[in-house]
């Protein structure tokens, strides 16, 4: 992770800690149904468009501060997530890892139910391609988040649509030309999660 991302890092983290003293504070953890972007081999012709999605994982900490009819809500998560590709007719895994900033707006619309929307700032920690360590173009992305979200006492449960707004190439080197790739790692994402306040409101 570069300088400034553990900069931003420490800021959302300080922000985290102070939302929580304000309002309230909890754990959290998501299934992730995942895929990324195009597969290109090293002459750039698509090998695979769009990928085969597959299950990931988030766990972390939010924090939650109430303003009215909104509130907002950010998060600190980390997450393991991978996408299945066909190269020669043989499935091949694409793996990430990240540590993960939503910062979501919540608008309360009736009873439990919610509506939440907001940015997500990804630091990616790892990512591998057929045992190749990729050379991201960049290491800090920025995605956006829009789902539902029920509140039923200390639970909470939310289907949320992650989608990264840019392309980030990934290139992948092996010791053969013929494992030579490009990988567009910007992820679009379902996620399913479910949360515990241990804060007392």
């Amino acid at each position: 992770m570069t300088k400034k991302g553990f900069t931003f890092l420490f800021i959302l983290m300080t922000t985290l800690i102070s939302l929580n003293a304000q309002s309230s504070w909890g754990i959290k953890g998501s299934l992730l149904f995942n895929s990324n972007g195009e597969l290109l081999d090293d002459a750039e012709d698509i090998i695979d468009n769009k990928g085969k999605g597959e299950s990931g994982f988030n766990v972390g900490i939010y924090g939650k501060l109430d303003l009215g009819p909104i509130y907002l809500r950010p998060e600190l998560v980390y997450s393991q997530a991978s996408s299945e590709y066909t190269v020669n007719g043989n499935s091949e895994s694409f793996k990430m890892s990240s540590i993960d900033l939503p910062v979501l707006v919540g608008i309360r619309i009736i009873g439990p139910l919610n509506i939440v929307a907001g940015p997500a700032f990804k630091f990616i920690t790892s990512n591998e391609f057929n045992s190749i360590e990729g050379d991201l173009d960049k290491d800090v992305t920025v995605g956006l988040n829009f789902g539902v979200s029920a509140n039923i006492g200390r639970f909470g449960f939310d289907v949320i649509y992650d989608r990264g707004i840019n392309s980030n190439e990934a290139d992948f080197i092996g010791q053969e030309v013929v494992d030579n790739f490009t990988l567009d790692s910007r992820q679009s994402q379902i996620r399913v999660g479910v949360s515990y306040r241990l804060s007392d409101k």
